[in-house]
């Protein structure tokens, strides 16, 4: 009798816990998520001329020479598949990190040649997640020049729209600051026509 009513006992604890972890917790934090924080809630879409175009959380790959490059994903088997996050794994050691490295380094400079400052390390190194959607700001004022000339832009304009879409550190403490690749192209792609030379 007592091993009767221990799993009874058990059974009743069981469809509880169930229902309570299992259905009225995520259906309360869902409810609450989706009335305080929509966009925040469902994945911080970007909805462009009513079709969305991605998202501020995942990376996209841009390789025309008129827009800012983000940091490499070494993700498979396309860049930023946000179903296979993952890192290359291979450390500074290793001949085929060196390798990546070295070509992604021959690549800015072949497309921007005249440009001899220093490349910043994110424009070379993939992201542990190979997700990352923003870059430093160095990594974008790096970008400046090539961006100019493929626009018809005057590299003032560009630095400009570069500071005012700077996003600062967590609380000025966390992290370090930074600007997302998406917002700052759709940003590029709304720049007037008379911030353009004539």
């Amino acid at each position: 009798m007592e091993l009767i009513k221990q799993i009874k006992t058990a059974l009743i604890l069981l469809v509880f816990f169930t229902i309570l972890t299992g259905l009225i917790y995520p259906l309360l934090v869902t409810g609450i998520a989706q009335t305080i924080f929509p966009w925040q809630a469902n994945g911080k879409l970007i909805n462009h001329d009513n079709k969305i175009i991605g998202s501020v959380l995942i990376g996209q790959s841009f390789t025309d020479a008129k827009y800012f490059w983000g940091r490499p994903s070494a993700t498979t088997p396309f860049p930023y598949n946000p179903a296979s996050s993952t890192g290359s794994n291979l450390g500074p050691s290793n001949p085929d990190f060196i390798k990546a490295v070295n070509d992604r380094v021959t690549t800015l400079k072949q497309v921007d040649p005249q440009n001899i400052n220093a490349i910043p390390v994110d424009l070379v190194t993939a992201s542990g997640s190979g997700l990352d959607p923003e870059i430093s700001p160095q990594a974008a004022l790096y970008q400046i020049n090539r961006i100019a000339k493929a626009r018809g832009l005057a590299p003032e304009t560009i630095k400009q729209l570069i500071e005012t879409n700077i996003i600062d550190r967590t609380f000025n403490i966390l992290g370090e600051s930074r600007v997302n690749v998406l917002q700052l192209n759709l940003a590029l792609d709304k720049l007037p026509q008379q911030s353009r030379y004539l």
